[in-house]
């Protein structure tokens, strides 16, 4: 079956070239409740929101975004609008919840892993989810990171003989400039032992028409750099983001897409099994679906663990694994990700384990005879690389 992506009605009054302008979607951004409140009937609920919500956290969105949005329960309704249930404090609420603060070892730098580390080079989003893991950091409206702690970041990712890869995020790259973003690439690239970059964002999602060709043939000259998107649910496909993501892929830029499970947007097995076929069809792959970290004012969006792992089980064995993301949660407090599958084990009684698939299937698996085990003889060809990476923090 041919999957198809409707385009996006330009509203009255709006030519289709200024719709399809990304810094025009910028500079008209939504902001206030008068601003929303032309384009959407403002339940209670949100009219308290607007109220409380954004002494939180702030509220913005593009107007292509916000066209997105249907009646009082649409899911992408809850993704964009402020809820007076932000304000109440819930299971577990967190201003930091995973934990940056303790890893920021220089100005705009997150650095968890050995062989790899976030540099935050933009406060600033064009949609202010509210759903969002860092409203510490995010919202403070500047543009790019000042000139002295850009340098103190590339200082320190210079004296990291151990890094691979550096993760572009923020708020979101993709609000800077072409010719801004084009310096960071460049600057990176200078690296030597900067192998790959990779870009989070949420611009193909909420202002694709910021994919233009322009920044794609500028991307592709800093190659090997990843784009990770962020797709939550199958209406936020349209024409428009198809375009983009598949301008990416056809420029060589490998897109991986990062879902957070939310409750009333995304949680049902039928609903991530849409996104993610229609994803895999644009070559974009499922990459991880996330539980809602505990942010501030996100108790009502969280899921709970139990019911997300029954998701991935429903998944499991019924959609390719091509179009499977990995389930995980970000341990509070900085911990790092943990995987989450369902359990297959039956029993484990010595070298033997009985298994039962997703479709009732129950087998013994055995292990080889432990003195059968050899280590790969050429293993010490790659221990150098290897120590690099363990020390990659320390050093």
């Amino acid at each position: 079956m041919k999957l198809v992506f409707p385009a996006t009605p330009v509203p009255h009054g709006v030519t289709q070239a200024d719709w399809l302008n990304w810094t025009w979607q910028l500079r008209h951004s939504l902001r206030t409740r008068e601003d929303f409140a032309k384009v959407l009937d403002l339940t209670a609920d949100e009219e308290e929101g607007f109220h409380g919500g954004g002494e939180l956290f702030q509220i913005r969105s593009t107007p292509y975004y916000a066209a997105l949005a249907g009646g009082p329960h649409d899911p992408i309704r809850k993704i964009l609008m402020p809820s007076a249930r932000e304000l109440f404090t819930g299971a577990q609420q967190m201003l930091d919840p995973l934990g940056e603060k303790k890893n920021n070892p220089a100005p705009r730098i997150i650095h968890r892993y050995p062989d790899r580390l976030l540099f935050l080079v933009t406060d600033t989003c064009s949609v202010y989810c509210r759903y969002c893991t860092r409203k510490h950091f995010t919202g403070g409206d500047q543009a790019f990171v000042r000139s002295s702690e850009y340098d103190q970041a590339l200082s320190y990712i210079k004296s990291r003989q151990g890094l691979r890869e550096v993760i572009l995020s923020g708020g979101d790259p993709l609000t800077l400039s072409d010719s801004i973003l084009e310096r960071v690439l460049s600057d990176l690239r200078s690296i030597d032992h900067v192998e790959i970059i990779r870009i989070g964002t949420r611009m193909p999602v909420v202002c694709p028409m910021r994919v233009t060709d322009q920044l794609v043939q500028m991307i592709r000259r800093y190659h090997p750099v990843y784009l990770m998107t962020h797709f939550n649910h199958p209406r936020e496909l349209t024409g428009e983001a198809a375009d983009a993501v598949t301008r990416l892929v056809d420029h060589g830029i490998p897109v991986f897409n990062q879902l957070v499970l939310l409750n009333g947007v995304n949680n049902h097995p039928a609903v991530i099994q849409a996104l993610s076929r229609r994803l895999l069809y644009l070559r974009a792959k499922p990459y991880y679906m996330f539980q809602c970290d505990p942010s501030e004012g996100t108790d009502h969006l969280r899921t709970s663990i139990d019911d997300s792992i029954e998701i991935q089980r429903e998944l499991w064995g019924r959609l390719s694994g091509l179009a499977m993301p990995n389930l995980s949660v970000d341990i509070p407090d900085g911990g790092g990700k943990a995987g989450l599958v369902p359990d297959f084990l039956v029993s484990h009684e010595g070298r033997r384990r009985v298994f039962e698939g997703w479709d009732g299937v129950r087998a013994e698996y055995i292990d080889p005879a432990p003195e059968t085990i050899v280590k790969p003889i050429d293993a010490e060809l790659y221990l150098a690389e290897w120590d690099a990476l363990k020390g990659a923090r320390s050093r």
